[in-house]
């Protein structure tokens, strides 16, 4: 190469040997570093290219290894959301079934409320019917009660007059100063007032008096002084009264609404 800026020595001449000049000296000065200069790009490329190699290497192992780690989180996600749509569409199953069960028994309830409602109006109208046929009757059984009222007064009225006399009579027989003939003379005079008094009769008062004149002898203790200690067998008959007297109303106005 030549170089016509450059002073002649310093240029590389082709024939310098045979010119018997310096130019094997400064060709082999030149050789040298640039053989170096080829063997060190040629180390350098080899060094280089190994690690690039090894960078490329590195790089798709990391790569790999990424897309490995991807794949997994990948397949690890949509197993979890298989699964949660699993559960999803097992409770919305359950939900489904649970409402269709709900809304079957609000149908048979409503079904069962409009039975139960026709019912109930049946039973009402049915009520009514029964209400309007009792009325005369209740009319006639409230006033054949108020008519009974007086004959239940007078009986209960007879049935004091009697406990008085018997407690009188009971007192006279347990008395050891008191004569016979008074006790049997209040005697005598029941008798006669229930042979006379109708309500008496009703009762069957005489055949009770006979039987407690003849078998009633309990007396108390001889300083009692309380008439009602005095006699048991009169104070049966005397409930019994009662309860007939109470009896005979509702009798009397049963027959009383049958006549009618």
């Amino acid at each position: 190469m030549n170089n016509l800026n450059d002073p002649p020595n310093w240029n590389i001449r082709p024939n310098s040997r045979a010119d018997g000049g310096d130019g094997s000296r400064w060709n082999y000065a030149l050789l040298v570093p640039m053989l170096g200069l080829a063997a060190f790009r040629w180390i350098w490329s080899r060094e280089s290219q190994k690690e690039i190699e090894k960078e490329r290497e590195a790089y798709r192992q990391r790569t790999a290894a990424f897309q490995q780690e991807l794949e997994a989180k990948y397949h690890a996600v949509v197993s979890e959301s298989r699964r949660a749509v699993a559960h999803l569409s097992l409770e919305l199953e359950k939900e489904q079934n649970r409402t269709t069960s709900y809304r079957e028994a609000l149908i048979s309830q409503g079904r069962k409320l409009v039975e139960e409602k026709k019912l109930l109006e049946q039973e009402r109208a049915q009520v009514l019917q029964e209400k309007r046929q009792v009325q005369p009757l209740r009319s006639a059984y409230l006033s054949c009660l108020g008519q009974e009222e007086d004959w239940q007064r007078r009986a209960r009225l007879l049935l004091k007059e009697v406990e008085g006399v018997l407690s009188e009579r009971q007192s006279i027989y347990c008395s050891l100063l008191l004569p016979r003939g008074q006790r049997l003379q209040l005697e005598k005079s029941l008798l006669s007032r229930a042979a006379a008094d109708p309500i008496a009769a009703e009762l069957d008062m005489a055949a009770g008096l006979t039987d407690i004149f003849k078998h009633d002898t309990h007396c108390s203790d001889v300083w009692n002084t309380d008439r009602r200690q005095n006699g048991r067998l009169m104070w049966l008959y005397l409930r019994y009264w009662e309860l007939t007297v109470e009896l005979k109303k509702f009798e009397r106005v049963e027959k009383a609404i049958l006549e009618k």
